[in-house]
């Protein structure tokens, strides 16, 4: 075995020893990302990429079946269109990274890399609109952002990161109420029914909402170590943008009014999601809507017999099935490191072929996740492969959703919630007054934050679990990312 080859293979850090550096070794030895010179930023290699495009296929295949097109807005946003909405600035002004030359003059105004494109947007909007016979608008771009994080961790938290950002315009405010809604449903699709990725979906506190929105609501998820990923948000943001910008038309009765407007977003943070939700000790393990491979089909003492005609014929017959299927014929590893390999880059499916195999008309399956081997025919092997793709994503969502149960705790008070969110990392469920002076001291003592107020509320009690006084909402807290 070659000196790069046993690199390859070492044990990756325990995630019970160090559940960090176990991220690390996991996204840097299944090859997903490499970091970029410039500190904070990351290169998404093909891996991870094909990983980012699957997610991608899934939302705009349904963006656009609910009306949705997409558009592009410039990357570059004037600093005095920054500062239009006040809340706005305020809420991302540590995080903007400014441009200041083209080339070797100095600009009149500083120019910000677009930390989100609220601003830039209603701008365009404000010179399109004009009838309510325009509305709604219903634009998606897929682009990516600058904001100037001071940790940084490869795609939980990067200075640059990949995203979809829908923003609409409604007639009423019922409408941009639905929308928004509608969005986040979507979202809850796509990490459950893509991702196997179970969430908990609601609306932020007031303190958590996106800074200029009137409402943001948000799908939580809880990671292997007990902390949670905001895994996407939905903004109602009434009219504080519309205003600002001065988007108006002429409604029904003739007269100007002001839009309601909305915003939603989904990042390569859910890339960091899946590798946290399903994760091992041995490497990724991928959910198979979403792995750019499905199935790896290894030759064993390939020049023997027709070793080699078996594999192409089933290579061929499992991608007539639309199943995204890889041969690993190379000669210059060995079987052992091969199977290693695809171990380690979370390949659900791995397909083993020999002579003894034909023999006996059967291959050797052995499925990811549950780190089993068994022999299935040849006959209909296709349909069989095609069944327990969709028995892995079943049993990934189901694990996921037991591992969530086993760590959600119910608390009364402070003294419970503290020994909970120390002790037990997970989600903590209780009754909350409503009050910001509590989530404050929550998260001062603590370092936990509400995460939401569930749209399934449960009365665990009338009393608020910081103060005592009278609660009005159930909510979960954690600790997150």
């Amino acid at each position: 075995m070659s000196k790069n080859e046993k690199q390859f293979v070492e044990e990756i850090t325990p995630m019970e020893v160090d559940f960090p550096q176990w991220y690390t070794d996991v996204i840097l030895k299944t090859d997903l990302v490499d970091y970029a010179p410039v500190k904070g930023f990351m290169v998404v290699k093909p891996y991870g990429y094909a990983i980012w495009e699957n997610i991608q296929q899934f939302l705009d295949k349904r963006f656009k079946e609910t009306g949705h097109k997409n558009c592009y807005f410039p990357l570059l946003i004037p600093e005095s269109l920054l500062t239009k909405e006040a809340e706005h600035i305020e809420g991302f002004a540590p995080e903007v990274a400014w441009v200041t030359h083209g080339g070797n003059k100095k600009l009149e105004e500083r120019l910000c890399i677009r930390p989100t494109s609220e601003t830039i947007i209603c701008n365009m909007y404000a010179k399109w609109l004009k009838s309510y016979r325009d509305l709604p608008y219903l634009y998606n771009q897929w682009c990516s952002v600058v904001r100037w994080e001071k940790s940084t961790r490869p795609f939980l938290r990067t200075c640059e990161f990949l995203w979809q950002e829908g923003h609409t315009l409604h007639e009423t405010s019922e409408e941009a109420q639905d929308e928004t809604i509608q969005m986040l449903n979507i979202y809850q699709e796509l990490c459950e029914e893509l991702l196997a990725m179970p969430v908990i979906s609601g609306q932020k506190s007031e303190s958590e909402k996106f800074a200029g929105g009137e409402r943001t609501y948000t799908i939580e998820a809880l990671m292997h170590d007990g902390k949670a990923l905001q895994s996407g948000t939905s903004h109602f943001l009434g009219q504080h943008f519309t205003k600002a910008f001065d988007i108006t038309f002429a409604d029904r009765n003739s007269k100007l009014a002001h839009p309601y407007h909305t915003s939603w977003g989904v990042t390569t943070r859910l890339i960091g999601g899946i590798i946290m939700t399903h994760g091992d000790n041995r490497g990724l393990i991928l959910p198979p809507r979403v792995a750019p491979t499905q199935v790896v089909i290894i030759p064993i003492a390939a020049k023997k017999g027709n070793v080699m005609e078996k594999v192409d014929e089933l290579f061929e017959s499992l991608k007539a099935k639309g199943i995204r299927v890889e041969v690993d014929d190379r000669d210059n590893y060995s079987t052992g490191w091969k199977l290693n390999e695809w171990e380690m880059k979370g390949v659900p499916v791995r397909i083993e072929i020999g002579p003894k195999d034909i023999e006996n008309n059967q291959a050797t399956i052995f499925r990811r996740d549950l780190l089993e081997k068994n022999a299935m025919s040849l006959e209909n092997i296709e349909e069989g492969i095609v069944d327990l793709l969709e028995n892995i994503h079943d049993t990934m969502l189901e694990k996921a959703r037991e591992h969530r149960e086993k760590h959600t705790y119910q608390v009364d008070n402070m003294d419970e919630f503290k020994r909970a969110i120390t002790e037990t990392p997970g989600f903590v469920k209780a009754m909350w007054c409503g009050d910001a002076e509590c989530e404050a001291k929550v998260k001062e003592d603590t370092g936990a934050t509400i995460r939401c107020m569930p749209f399934e509320q449960e009365n665990l009690g009338d009393k608020c679990f910081c103060c005592g006084k009278e609660a009005k909402h159930m909510v979960y807290i954690a600790k997150a990312y």
